[in-house]
């Protein structure tokens, strides 16, 4: 064996094989490195002039081509490897079952160890430095092997689509990676729930409806235009809010918005006579808007009429709430609370763990307020996703379990949900019955 080891052709050999795991070592450490770096730190290093990160960039941007020519040379070094020392373990052993035996646990090993496992650790562990380093031998090898790749990706697309697979096809969107990396530093501890919130709440914006953030017409407090001035000016003062609709003959029929500050104005006229006033010239026309328009529609609307204030409408023209800025902004910074909001107004929490909420709070702030997942997609409102499950409308003391929690009817008016019990639970879902 000695003297078979002291053979220049099979000291050659093994020479070619450490060559060739060398090279097998660079194609899994740049498959890593590529894959794992950021695309966000790449595209930062290529604005600041960084040619290697603009290769990086390019090759990211056709990550199939990229794959398929870092696993066509891995494979095409690790079978020249295997195959070459095959070779040598047949002149220390013969022609056998053993020699066959040698060449595979000796390659396995090796490959495993100085191909694999150390190169991608090393990858792993700063990819974003790797891949600037490896971006331009790896350019040319992706240019070299392009014909190839592409001959085999026709093929594995091929085989994919007789089993009704569409390789091309991806539900996996930029908002969801940021979504999703927002998440994960959050449960990690590196972001804050506040800054979590308002990450998604921009990521989400674009996919709300007025008819999702509005103020629903029940809980709108409203004003009366055929009532007495003086009547009028109590309700103002009394409501708390700077806008209110004005209606006259039916709530429906609203023929404007009295804004707090336009009235004062106008008593500072009248030296204090509020008998004097006419309600009707003080109020600005009502902007209405229909409950389908995007919240990022009706944000620039806001922006370009410089009006914080609008009437929801339905597609027959009746009242369905009202939207404001504020509403708006909230969905993007959380509660905007003053002196006249009620801190977590219609919510309670009990010593039990559970919480006592009315049926109106819209899904996405008790999500926010307790950071729960319910789903927001068919209901706005805690009790709209009872009905929407249930498929009926709840009596009192009636539970229900969906999604881990247990809902329990409190307090119902005629076909309303006005409060309810939620509490944590590992009752079945009822969601399967």
């Amino acid at each position: 064996m000695i003297e078979t080891l002291k053979d220049p052709t099979v000291f050659l050999t093994i020479l070619a094989v450490m060559g060739l795991l060398v090279i097998s070592a660079f194609f899994s450490g740049s498959e890593t490195a590529l894959t794992a770096a950021s695309r966000a730190r790449i595209h930062a290093a290529e604005r600041d002039g960084n040619k290697a990160a603009g290769i990086v960039a390019r090759l990211l941007e056709q990550r199939e081509r990229l794959i398929g020519s870092l696993l066509l040379g891995n494979n095409l070094v690790n079978v020249a490897a295997s195959i070459l020392m095959g070779g040598v373990m047949t002149k220390l052993f013969g022609s056998g079952y053993w020699s066959l035996f040698f060449a595979t646990m000796t390659m396995t090993a090796l490959i495993l160890i100085f191909a694999e496992v150390l190169p991608k650790t090393y990858a792993i562990t700063q990819p974003d430095k790797a891949s600037l380093s490896v971006a331009r031998p790896v350019n040319i090898i992706v240019t070299l092997f392009a014909p190839i790749v592409a001959l085999v990706q026709v093929i594995v697309n091929g085989v994919l689509r007789l089993f009704g697979v569409d390789s091309d096809s991806s539900a996996w969107t930029a908002k969801d990676e940021i979504r999703g990396a927002v998440d994960l530093h959050h449960k990690e501890g590196g972001v804050e729930k506040g800054a979590r919130d308002q990450i998604i709440g921009v990521l989400e914006l674009n996919d709300l409806t007025v008819e999702e953030v509005m103020v629903h017409r029940k809980n709108i407090v409203m004003v009366d235009g055929s009532l007495p001035p003086e009547q009028i000016l109590k309700e103002v003062l009394a409501s708390g809010h700077s806008r209110l609709p004005v209606w006259m003959d039916d709530k429906d029929n609203v023929t404007g918005v009295l804004h707090a500050k336009d009235m004062l104005k106008a008593l500072s006229r009248t030296a204090g006579d509020v008998s004097s006033l006419n309600i009707k010239r003080i109020c600005r026309d009502a902007w209405f808007v229909p409950e389908t328009t995007s919240v990022v529609k009706q944000l620039r609307a806001f922006q370009h009429k410089r009006e914080h204030f609008a009437i929801v409408v339905d597609e027959y023209g009746a009242l369905m709430g009202v939207i404001t800025l504020e509403d708006i902004l909230e969905e993007i910074v959380g509660d905007i609370q003053d002196e006249y909001d009620d801190e977590l107004s219609g919510m309670e929490r009990n010593a039990d763990g559970s919480i006592t909420i009315t049926g109106d709070i819209p899904i996405r702030d008790l999500n926010r307020a307790l950071d729960w997942k319910l789903p927001d997609d068919e209901a706005v409102t805690i009790a709209g996703l009872v009905i929407h499950e249930s498929q009926t409308i709840p009596d009192e003391n009636q539970t229900f379990a969906y999604y881990g929690y247990r809902f329990e009817i409190l307090e119902r008016q005629r076909n309303q949900i006005m409060k309810l019990k939620i509490s944590k639970t590992h009752e079945p879902d009822q969601r399967n019955d």
